[in-house]
């Protein structure tokens, strides 16, 4: 194992980690379109892990795991747009669906339900369900992913707060802030599969028997929370 006292560890150290990747990878799978291959995101996932072991310095106070794991997620993430196959038009229709959710949830002052925004936007419901799925197979979602421009480039790189310059780090840790107060005000619902899926890292089969709905309908709901806390946090957005 790793010795915590160096900065940086070595490539037999690192082979030890490569089971991480292949969760990581393997869990990130589950939002990615058919054409993309498990293989494709292990590889790239090993990349981040190779450059979190140059990079890690252990009396930054972070666990070279957690930080492994937010590089590799990273590099994931970005070789997925890397390979730009996500269509204009699905962040265009996302960039929509958030904002109908904001304009109905102004008017009612409650949460949007799925029939309100679809009427919003003058689709039908299984159109409205369609977009949904869309935006949930062309991006992998992120908290912070959630708050880059319209084309659906990240505005931050991934890296740890414990590793980023102090401006940067003061930004995440206010945004982290800002969003661990708007997911507590989600509906119970979303609330459930955000906590499934990123916490207890189940995938959207088994987070589809326990809520009692099929996986694509885990997969609707997934994107919604994340189109609903990106209309709640506009004004994040707009001042960063």
């Amino acid at each position: 194992m790793y010795d915590d006292t160096q900065k940086s560890l070595t490539t037999v150290d690192v082979e030890q980690y490569a089971p991480l990747v292949k969760r990581i990878a393997h869990h990130m799978m589950m939002r990615m379109p058919a054409c993309v291959q498990v293989e494709d995101l292990i590889q790239a996932g090993m990349i981040g892990l190779l450059e979190a072991s140059q990079k890690y310095d252990a009396s930054r106070g972070a666990s070279f795991e957690t930080y492994a794991g937010i590089r590799i997620r990273g590099a994931i993430v970005d070789e997925m747009r890397r390979g730009d196959w996500a269509p204009r038009s699905v962040h265009r229709n996302a960039r929509r669906v958030s904002e109908a959710i904001s304009t109905v949830e102004s008017k009612c002052g409650r949460d949007a339900t799925d029939q309100e925004v679809a009427e919003e936007m003058g689709v039908s419901i299984n159109e409205y369900h369609a977009m949904l799925n869309d935006s949930a197979s062309s991006r992998l979602f992120s908290f912070e992913e959630s708050f880059g421009d319209d084309d659906g480039r990240q505005s931050g790189d991934g890296v740890s707060m414990a590793f980023a310059p102090p401006q940067e780090g003061f930004q995440r840790e206010s945004l982290k802030q800002s969003l661990a107060q708007a997911i507590t005000q989600l509906p119970e619902r979303e609330r459930l599969v955000l906590a499934l899926y990123y916490d207890e890292e189940l995938n959207l089969k088994e987070i589809g028997q326990i809520i009692g709905v099929s996986e694509s309908r885990v997969s609707q709901i997934h994107s919604q929370a994340a189109l609903r806390l990106r209309s709640r946090l506009a004004d994040w957005r707009e001042s960063d």
